[in-house]
């Protein structure tokens, strides 16, 4: 569902993704593991053609969006939930889910996404910004599927989060999946998080792929010593 060959990004001179290569099922959970400044965002960006790729590929299912903006991304069937969530403080709840329905030619939001998070619903004239970490995180993923994606790319979903919603989350996402088909990235530096959520475990190191696991059989201490400084 998503292939990614070769992908290599930088800023200016300095390149920070050298040849990756990613292929994620439909359906499949795959958490990016690593330290900060691994390269872990810089992934998310250019999957996301925020920041442009130097060289290498980006396939959606059948379709290239390699060189592509990122709204045209998204309508090629990519959302993004970005590190720090980027909701919309100043619209309610309601609003900042519709402005995910732009590419789709819907003005009603699904009802199954407020089933996903019904905490949305019961506040859905309620502000963006003055809903907690948790529930503004929950907004960010109701309004990128919204946009009906065949891919949803998380960057560090649970940072400033606490661990009882954390877990809450990994369920919420397994849902999604289950629910909608859909295959998963999120970038993560949560292992326990990471563990619950993910089907496969991929490390990144200085830009390269170190290490790929499926869950089942995956080697915790090695994967902890790449993330430990």
């Amino acid at each position: 569902m998503l292939n990614v060959s070769e992908l290599r990004a930088a800023y200016g001179e300095s390149e920070v993704l050298h040849g990756l290569n990613l292929d994620v099922k439909p359906g499949e959970i795959v958490a990016i593991m690593g330290r900060n400044g691994m390269g872990k965002t810089t992934l998310m960006k250019t999957l996301m053609g925020i920041v442009p790729e130097k060289s290498g590929a980006v396939r959606v299912g059948d379709t290239p969006v390699t060189g592509m903006k990122s709204h045209q991304r998204v309508a090629g069937g990519i959302a993004y939930v970005p590190q720090g969530r980027m909701i919309f403080s100043a619209m309610t709840v309601q609003e900042n889910v519709e402005t995910g329905l732009t590419v789709t030619g819907q003005s009603k939001v699904p009802d199954d996404i407020y089933e996903l998070f019904p905490v949305l619903l019961e506040m859905k004239n309620r502000r963006g910004g003055n809903l907690s970490g948790g529930q503004q995180q929950q907004l960010a993923i109701a309004r990128a599927l919204a946009s009906n994606p065949k891919v949803l790319l998380l960057d560090e979903p649970t940072e400033g989060i606490q661990p009882s919603i954390i877990r809450e989350m990994a369920r919420t996402l397994r849902k999604i999946r289950d629910q909608k088909g859909l295959s998963i990235v999120v970038s993560e530096q949560v292992l326990s998080f990471a563990l619950d959520v993910a089907d496969r475990v991929m490390v990144i190191e200085n830009g390269e792929f170190v290490h790929d696991s499926p869950r089942d059989g995956i080697d915790e201490a090695k994967v902890s010593k790449f993330l430990s400084v």
